[in-house]
């Protein structure tokens, strides 16, 4: 019966991703209007860096981000200033070691639109996190695991999911690794963790002598690969093959190579200071990894509005709490839109925080279809609403700036981030 069930599960997956190519996303068999329009992107320069004190790493992490601003908030919001985004698109850099450097920016380029893209949407009000029926997918299937785009996510070591955009580089929440105040436990000494559905010694032999400190060092933060080490270190060859296979690699659940971080920018919009209230529209950070994988990545999109969006549908993949060690697959139509957040109702539990969300358009003058990453997701969040908390799930729209912001930190220029 449950092979029946993922065998289902693979053949609606299957027809997800065609579904925009077969025109069936809108029900008007057009694809005219779903196409990537490459924008001119502004102009992200630094301009002064300054040494700050190295932050304490006590602050706790949390999943649920209360006192933000809402939908009818975010409405109300004046458009910033030049000199107000020159100060919310500066940086933190934090690196391994603990030290951090402040970057201030300047943004050229720049063409403020008092009107936004923000449109009118009736909201709809749901219960939280699981909407009635569960409609997440645990990927088992090593022919989806392993493959674009489901390789791209990856597990961060203090609890959250993200994405690969580079070959050296991770798009994540900010709340991830920042409370507003102060970075959480675990920040300092952080991992990611790229999936792999073998554990080592799978398939070929391998003296442990020879297995290299560098990989010991880069699995010992994960507490499922740090039990298995250990357990290897004092048994023999039985041992290490029950380990590998407590682990899921042999059936298919997905182990994690762990590789450590070497720096890590949050942007200054973040952070607490602004107001009272922490600033959801800047929830992204991106992790310098300190050696490339050879992985695919997903590149970066410039978010378009729900109605350049076939079926105002989106999809992400993390790692959520309830499915510990499974890959959990997502899609879901957005019910709103302001200009920096997606409102959905896509299900989610604590832990798929930070996953990259990405859809498929057409590419311009070509018949293929490419996936973007156009958001970042920040989890489930209470508002206050006219006096009144509400809940709902949101993600952080990579807008122009956020584009120019990301691929500024990804290349240390801004030569490559003309446009997106």
């Amino acid at each position: 019966m449950q092979k029946k069930i993922d065998k289902m599960d693979h053949m609606l997956l299957l027809f997800i991703f065609f579904m925009p190519a077969l025109g069936l996303a809108n029900g008007t068999g057009t694809e005219q209007d779903f196409t990537w329009h490459l924008k001119k992107v502004p102009q992200i320069v630094s301009e002064r860096t300054f040494s700050l004190d190295s932050p304490k790493f006590e602050a706790k992490p949390n999943l649920e981000l209360n006192s933000v601003c809402g939908i009818e908030c975010q409405r109300k919001l004046p458009v910033p200033s030049l000199s107000d985004l020159k100060d919310l698109l500066s940086y933190e850099t934090i690196f391994e070691n603990g030290t951090r450097i402040l970057t201030e920016v300047n943004v050229l380029g720049l063409t403020l639109d008092p009107a936004g893209n923000t449109t009118a949407h009736k909201s709809l009000r749901k219960k939280r996190q699981i909407y009635g029926m569960d409609s997440r997918f645990s990927i088992y299937d090593k022919r989806f695991m392993t493959n674009f785009p489901f390789n791209t996510a990856v597990k961060i070591s203090t609890g959250c999911s993200g994405i690969l955009i580079s070959p050296k580089h991770v798009l994540t929440a900010a709340h991830c690794l920042h409370d507003g105040k102060d970075y959480v436990k675990g920040s300092k000494r952080l991992r990611v963790g790229l999936m792999r559905t073998k554990s080592r010694g799978d398939g070929r032999k391998r003296k442990g002598a020879k297995r290299s400190r560098r990989e010991a060092t880069e699995t010992q933060e994960d507490p499922e690969v740090a039990t298995g080490l250990r357990r290897r270190s004092r048994g023999g060859g039985r041992k290490q093959r029950r380990s590998g296979r407590k682990q899921g690699s042999s059936d298919g659940m997905p182990s994690f190579q762990w590789t450590r971080v070497k720096s890590t920018h949050i942007p200054k919009g973040w952070f607490k200071g602004f107001s009272g209230d922490v600033a959801l529209d800047y929830d992204y950070a991106v992790l310098e990894l300190k050696r490339p994988h050879k992985r695919k990545y997903m590149e970066l999109g410039i978010s378009p509005t729900i109605k350049m969006m076939p079926g105002s549908m989106i999809h992400f993949s993390g790692f959520d709490n309830d499915r510990s060690g499974q890959l959990v697959y997502r899609f879901c139509s957005i019910s709103d839109e302001s200009n920096d957040l997606f409102y959905q109702y896509c299900d989610a539990e604590p832990g798929s925080t930070g996953s990259g969300v990405y859809l498929r358009l057409k590419e311009p003058n070509k018949r293929k279809w490419k996936r973007k990453i156009i958001a970042v997701f920040s989890g489930h969040q209470w508002v206050d609403v006219n006096g009144e908390q509400q809940d709902y799930n949101v993600a952080v729209r990579i807008t122009p700036l956020k584009y120019a912001q990301i691929c500024f930190w990804i290349h240390g220029n801004d030569e490559n981030c003309a446009q997106g």
